[in-house]
């Protein structure tokens, strides 16, 4: 096989086409950073009881509702058990959000005592207007609602309608004379006010949030609230990315001291960062978080995809008779070789699937902070042995290939050579006689 063959074998191009169009992706997309690179907060939400998958996902939904309302873009909410949830937020401050996922939002609104609206009755929120240091929050609810809330304001017109947030009064406004007629109107306000105008629209956006997301189904309250800053996150990527620097210099090291020879420091080299980009391309397709398990995951892929390179270097290299079935002993030979890698993929898999699993089960932490670790590994060893260890491998191919056809051709002049001597040497033996 020459070189041409080699590059137009499929593998070779279609792993060019994905390396290229990886590239393409993060430059586009970007990578989404863990808050220990990026900086930012962890809190941990402890329910008032253990509650059933359903319910978990009610809670861990609203929440996530909530944060993407409030304006958080980065933000992660898993379930850690059955009675807590994690909130990982990154690039903003807990203090911002605190209130927003520690509150149950449980939302009531009262007539002379009497319930006249409920959370579940608002159908859409819709935006709040701040005039001054006064604000109102608009809302809708149910046809249903609407009667109920009619049938309790009939005839009771300047009454006050209490309206209660998790049991906090938070609003009274007075019933108008149009809705005391006992005419159902879906339209609905809260009103209030605060000290100041900042104060005003912060208080107006936390309330419009708690209701577009609903209730919770259970009580909560926040148990800790862990911060990383932004600096040391920098500090973090800059360690990360040294370190995967000297990891190459030592692969390249090792690689030369055991075969002497830098032609196949340099493919090894260019598989690893090959590895290395496809990744990172599937992670920032999937939207995966890499964190610092997770580049350690990346690091722990690119070195098995190391160890399988040199099974195949091995495999291929060792000494043979050069014949006319050279070509296919060199292809049971990576058969061999595969043989072994795809024994050793199956095996690293089936120890980083309990990681994963137990990562998506309860949450990020303490051992599922390793789920990201066993995500990116699993990702390198499958990315590796579909992908850069068969090019790798044709690579080896084409390479001994060409070594061996210049010994054949050495070990012919050399037997030319040794003819044209012996030749010689009879002649000079009949020229004496």
């Amino acid at each position: 096989m020459n070189f041409q063959e080699f590059i137009k074998d499929w593998r070779v191009i279609l792993l060019i086409v994905l390396v290229i169009g990886s590239i393409g992706i993060v430059s586009y997309h970007g990578i989404s950073q863990g808050i220990d690179l990026k900086g930012g907060s962890t809190i941990q939400i402890h329910l008032a009881e253990p509650v059933d998958v359903s319910n978990m996902s009610i809670v861990t939904a609203v929440l996530d509702k909530r944060l993407n309302a409030f304006g958080v873009n980065d933000v992660s909410v898993r379930a850690s058990g059955d009675q807590d949830v994690i909130v990982q937020i990154a690039g903003v401050k807990p203090e911002e959000v605190q209130n927003i996922v520690g509150t149950p939002g449980k939302f009531e609104g009262k007539i002379d005592n009497q319930t006249a609206l409920v959370g579940s009755s608002i159908k859409s929120v819709k935006p709040y207007t701040v005039t001054g240091k006064n604000w109102e929050v608009p809302f809708s609810v149910t046809t249903e609602a609407a009667k109920n809330f009619a049938q309790l304001a009939k005839g009771k017109a300047g009454t006050p309608v209490d309206m209660y947030l998790d049991g906090k009064l938070i609003s009274s406004p007075e019933i108008s004379a149009e809705l005391a007629t006992g005419t159902a109107s879906t339209d609905v306000q809260i009103r209030g006010g605060n000290q100041t105008k900042e104060a005003a629209q912060e208080e107006a956006k936390s309330i419009q949030v708690v209701l577009e997301s609903g209730a919770l189904p259970v009580s909560v309250s926040i148990v800790s609230v862990k911060s990383l800053s932004a600096e040391l996150g920098s500090q973090f990527k800059y360690g990360a990315l040294i370190a995967g620097v000297l990891t190459l210099l030592a692969i390249a090291l090792i690689i030369f001291i055991r075969y002497r020879n830098p032609i196949l420091v340099i493919p090894i080299i260019i598989t690893s960062l090959a590895e290395l980009v496809l990744i990172l391309g599937v992670a920032s397709v999937i939207h995966w978080t890499i964190d610092l398990p997770a580049i350690a995951g990346i690091l722990a892929a690119i070195g098995t995809g190391v160890d399988d390179q040199i099974i195949i270097t091995d495999e291929v290299l060792k000494e043979g008779v050069v014949t006319k079935k050279t070509v296919t002993a060199l292809k049971f030979k990576i058969n061999n070789a595969f043989f072994i890698i795809f024994a050793s993929a199956a095996t690293l898999i089936a120890s980083m699937l309990p990681l994963a699993y137990v990562g998506i089960t309860r949450g990020v932490t303490g051992i599922g902070v390793l789920s990201g670790f066993a995500f990116t590994t699993i990702i390198g060893v499958l990315v590796g042995i579909f992908l850069t260890r068969p090019v790798y491998a044709k690579f080896i191919e084409l390479l001994l290939a060409k070594d061996k056809k210049e010994e054949k051709k050495s070990i012919q002049d050399e037997k030319s050579v040794n003819t044209s001597r012996k030749g010689k040497k009879r002649k000079n033996k009949k020229g004496r006689r």
